[in-house]
């Protein structure tokens, strides 16, 4: 009987391959992306032999359903992976479009790839779980179903395959980090997420920082009470509040150009390099934009004790008896409605006003620039 290893380099040998396989019920050919020891085999460019139905991305079968393996087009190579290229052609070019070989850099983006149980899928949960604060993100296809699952610690983005591992990954593990009340996820848009993670794969998402939701509350604050006509994306928010020069916007550009043009692109296996740089950029911004907003959100707080302890520091300790209990509201936490009626006056000026009372985002105009 050959050892462990030696099945492993069998099977490794395997891969890439064009298989023919008949099932129970059907027969189907695809591309072998990997045999696992557990009798289990996915295929991509799949596509079933009666009907012709194509199947996007990767498919699992298992052992017990395989009837038949056949290898009737190992002597033909240009026809093992048709769509899988047509894809890739899609892709180089959305990537060329964008610019994308001149402003990303692999080197530059510290990521993994997660597309299996064994090696680095543990070593990387656990590293997960020693975080207090690690930012979320995921890539889908239509219908939602989840493609790509993206954590960003401070020194690493690790890519989860989720075409690959299916639910797998979440009972091994992520479930877990997910649901853990005490590590706090940070993501742009929680609803996405949140309703897939729920409907696909059984998860609640807990202790999450909303960074679009910040990002409302801000605009309500700076403008003295109003809400925005509309949500900002991801490439805003980072735009705006973490200062990013425009040349580095460009990933953030690619990606939603690449996924307008072409929604299979998340199906492509192997991922081209480009694409995986471009999902780690997406989510490594998400830890610092938490700071940045909670100090703006915080803003008006830190500005109240700082005038509390100017005005009061060389004070003695009886001038702050107003009143018999001491508590009488202090003229500085007063200025707070004088400041708040400041911004309301600013933001009429430097927005268009719509009919149901919300600040059109994209009228804004400086008064400097104000004729």
């Amino acid at each position: 009987m050959a050892s462990s290893l030696e099945q492993c380099k069998f099977l490794e040998c395997l891969k890439r391959k064009r298989v023919k396989i008949t099932l129970l019920d059907t027969q189907v050919i695809g591309v072998i992306n990997r045999i696992n020891l557990n009798k289990t085999v996915i295929l991509e460019d799949v596509y079933e032999v009666q009907s012709g139905k194509k199947f996007p991305g990767v498919k699992l079968f298992f052992g017990h359903d395989i009837v038949k393996v056949e290898f009737p087009f190992s002597g033909n190579q240009d026809n093992m992976s048709g769509v899988d290229e047509a894809h890739k052609s899609k892709f180089q070019t959305c990537k060329n479009r964008t610019m994308l070989d001149h402003n990303v850099h692999d080197d530059t983006i510290n990521y993994v790839v997660i597309d299996e149980l064994q090696e680095q899928f543990g070593p990387a949960v656990t590293h997960i779980q020693e975080q207090k604060v690690i930012g979320i993100g995921a890539d889908f296809f239509e219908q939602n179903r989840l493609c790509w699952f993206k954590v960003a610690t401070k020194n690493v983005v690790y890519l989860f395959d989720i075409l690959l591992l299916g639910g797998r990954a979440f009972r091994n593990g992520l479930c877990m980090i997910l649901e853990n009340q005490y590590i706090l996820k940070v993501t742009h848009d929680c609803r996405c997420i949140a309703s897939c993670l729920s409907a696909q794969f059984g998860v609640s998402l807990t202790n999450v920082f909303d960074t679009q939701v910040a990002d409302i509350m801000l605009f309500n604050k700076d403008t003295g009470g109003f809400l925005p006509d509309r949500v900002s994306t991801l490439q805003e928010v980072v735009r705006l509040h973490l200062k990013v020069p425009i040349s580095e916007m460009f990933p953030f550009w690619a990606q939603e150009q690449c996924t307008k043009e072409n929604p299979e692109v998340w199906y492509i296996r192997p991922c081209p390099p480009a694409l995986l740089t471009l999902m780690a950029v997406s989510v490594i911004h998400l830890l610092p934009l938490r700071h940045v907003l909670l100090d703006a959100l915080m803003s008006d707080y830190t500005n109240l004790v700082d005038s509390y302890m100017c005005s009061y520091q060389n004070q003695s300790v009886n001038l702050l008896h107003f009143d018999r209990n001491g508590n009488e509201l202090p003229k500085e936490a007063r200025e707070l409605e004088a400041v708040r009626q400041k911004r309301l006056k600013w933001a009429s000026h430097c927005y268009v006003v719509s009919d149901d009372g919300l600040l059109e985002r994209s009228s804004f105009k400086p008064p400097s620039l104000q004729s």
